[in-house]
């Protein structure tokens, strides 16, 4: 018997995707990143949870989400997306992605724009633009790819991986502790699904649609992110209108984890103050 304040539920259909959900009031969808799951949110769902109905999910192949036969299409995540606002009976969410969830979220938007009541958008790029070199990671698509797959190609169980990277993206002061709650997501990839997801996320790119981009946004970065510096997060608020940008001080690529009261204070402060636009 689980003694966590939140349940467990599933959106079904084809793949069934799981869920974290806690609280009540306007939706708001928490996005993991693409070594996560929705156990990555645990210092988020409470904090919300009494102005929000807040999800964590799993996104396909992740976590107690279901795998899938297909190959996967980046926008495949927005449509599952989709079913669940369809799930809770919401015209619009609050959505709040963290590097991948912040990508699935802008790609939400692009597709689906009348169904968005704000962004918060964390540690996270839009894609590479060749006019700009702060627009995209400190790695190449293909480091990217190769630093992220090969262990797998290799045959290394995901629990190994997850211990040899043992919070690399996060700040050098990150304690032993925050850095476990990334291990253990990690070690809980389902290879196959994650390796479709590196594949399907590397050369993605919405950054032509930045500029579309009307609704609130929270542009969050961490200070000493080694993936996605503060650059990257001025490149996205001069394209934004309106945008409000933050840096988290004394934090790397998992805002949310390694310093949670920051993010939930500057996360808050901003959805309190739209809180009624998923209504």
């Amino acid at each position: 018997m689980s003694n966590d304040p939140w349940k467990t539920e599933f959106v079904e259909g084809t793949p069934r995707i799981a869920m974290n959900v806690m609280g009540e009031g306007p939706l708001l969808v928490l996005l993991h990143g693409i070594g996560g799951n929705r156990l990555n949110w645990q210092f988020q769902l409470p904090a919300f949870a009494d102005d929000f109905t807040v999800v964590a999910w799993d996104a396909r192949g992740y976590g107690l989400s279901d795998d899938y036969d297909s190959e996967l299409h980046f926008n495949d995540f927005s449509h599952d997306l989709a079913r669940l606002l369809d799930h809770f009976g919401a015209a619009k969410a609050h959505l709040c992605g963290l590097s991948m969830g912040g990508r699935v979220a802008q790609d939400f938007f692009a597709l689906y724009p009348e169904r968005v009541a704000t962004l918060v958008l964390c540690d996270t790029f839009a894609g590479d633009d060749v006019s700009d070199t702060r627009s995209g990671r400190s790695q190449t698509i293909e480091e990217f790819v190769q630093s992220r797959i090969q262990p797998f190609l290799d045959g290394v169980d995901p629990a190994e991986v997850a211990n040899q990277r043992g919070g690399r993206l996060m700040s050098p002061s990150a304690s032993q502790e925050t850095k476990q709650l990334a291990i253990d997501a990690t070690a809980q990839l389902h290879v196959e699904s994650y390796i479709k997801t590196v594949r399907a996320s590397a050369a993605f790119s919405r950054v032509d649609n930045l500029v579309n981009i009307d609704v609130p946004t929270l542009l969050l970065f961490g200070d000493v992110d080694p993936l996605t510096p503060p650059s990257v997060g001025e490149y996205m608020q001069e394209r934004i209108e309106g945008s409000q940008l933050v840096i988290i001080g004394n934090a790397g690529h998992m805002t949310n984890l390694e310093q949670p009261n920051a993010f939930n204070s500057a996360v808050l402060g901003f959805l309190q103050g739209h809180r009624d636009k998923a209504n």
